[in-house]
């Protein structure tokens, strides 16, 4: 899969820009707050319908500008193809080649994508939600039927929570039939998830730092996976005591992916250093699998690409990112060859 150019309407500081892009790793330069990492937003956009900056998508309209507009034009399957979104604040329209899309979760999956920024840190030291949104945005990219559990699952998890805070078991017995059945999926399908990811992080943590960093990933479910079969049974089970919490305290909503050092907490016991070497690498795997299971090359894009590891690791990186297909890097510092980026302008092969 490669993409051959971008093209940006009122997105972000961008009045109105086409992107020209290469096969191979395309570096992004400019100075902060040049407008690079909103390149990189536009891409993950169109890949998975949100953005990795914000949950409240109108802030990317440019100022006083009624709407945005973003797309791309790729070749896929051998086959030349298009996506746009564009918003107004409330309206979508999302276009793929000649078909409309209600729904930004109907791009998952078209330009399956890997994004590593510096706030992929919060995957090991951050709340259990950011590795959760790490492996739905995963899954949720290869597996349609992934995303359909998602909604369900929490949409019967709402209405079981309106219930219990106001004390009624009225029909909440449908509502747990609902979750145990979704729930089973999303559980089953992380589980195997981590157990392929394993391996790669084991195996490019080991290489980028030469044999001395070892980490492991682990799944951790609120409820024993040898379970997973009775989750409504549990459900009807605790219902008791979370009618006094009210709130459902159980299920794939309260999962966890341990990551450890050297069989410890790494969150713990590893260094900021060795921390960064083990979300590095847990990137390749993330492309490794993806490429796998999308059975196509993603995209991989990289913000701040100068800030993540130490000049040695940040070498054998960048050897990596040769066999990643089609790369997309910031950086501050100027290439010989790239994009030059400047208030919302991008000027080729500085």
């Amino acid at each position: 899969m490669e993409v051959s150019r971008l093209i940006l309407k009122n997105f972000r500081c961008y009045e109105e820009v086409e992107v020209p892009l290469k096969k191979g790793v395309n570096v992004i330069c400019g100075k902060n707050g040049a407008g690079k990492t909103s390149l990189l937003e536009a891409f993950y956009l169109l890949s998975t319908g949100r953005s990795f900056l914000t949950s409240h998508l109108s802030d990317l309209i440019r100022k006083d500008q009624p709407h945005f507009y973003v797309e791309a034009y790729f070749v896929k399957d051998e086959v030349e193809q298009r996506l746009n979104i564009g918003f107004d604040g409330k309206h979508w329209r999302i276009h793929y080649n000649n078909t409309l899309f209600q729904n930004l979760s109907h791009v998952l999956g078209i330009l399956p994508s890997v994004f590593y920024s510096p706030k992929d840190s919060t995957l090991i030291s951050g709340i259990p939600q950011e590795r959760r949104r790490f492996l739905n945005i995963q899954l949720a990219q290869t597996d349609p039927l992934y995303v359909h559990h998602l909604i369900r699952y929490h949409k019967a998890m709402k209405h079981r929570n309106a219930l219990l805070k106001v004390h009624s078991e009225a029909a909440i017995e449908s509502w747990e039939q609902i979750m145990g059945e979704s729930g089973y999926y999303l559980m089953h399908k992380r589980s195997k998830l981590i157990e392929r990811l394993r391996p790669n992080v084991e195996a490019f943590a080991k290489n980028l730092s030469e044999g001395e960093d070892e980490f492991d990933l682990h799944y951790e479910p609120s409820i024993s996976l040898k379970k997973i079969d009775q989750i409504e049974d549990l459900l009807a089970k605790q219902r008791p005591k979370e009618l006094i919490i009210r709130s459902t305290m159980m299920g794939p909503h309260r999962d966890d992916m341990h990551i450890t050092y050297k069989k410890k907490e790494a969150k713990t016991f590893a260094s900021e250093g060795q921390k960064r070497t083990c979300i590095a690498a847990l990137k390749i795997a993330e492309w490794e699998v993806l490429k796998e299971q999308a059975e196509t090359t993603p995209l991989f894009a990289i913000d701040d690409f100068d800030v993540h590891l130490d000049p040695k690791r940040t070498e054998m990186l960048q050897e990596k990112l040769a066999c990643l297909g089609q790369v997309f890097l910031t950086s501050p510092t100027s290439p010989s060859k790239g994009l030059l980026v400047d208030k919302g302008h991008v000027l080729q092969n500085i």
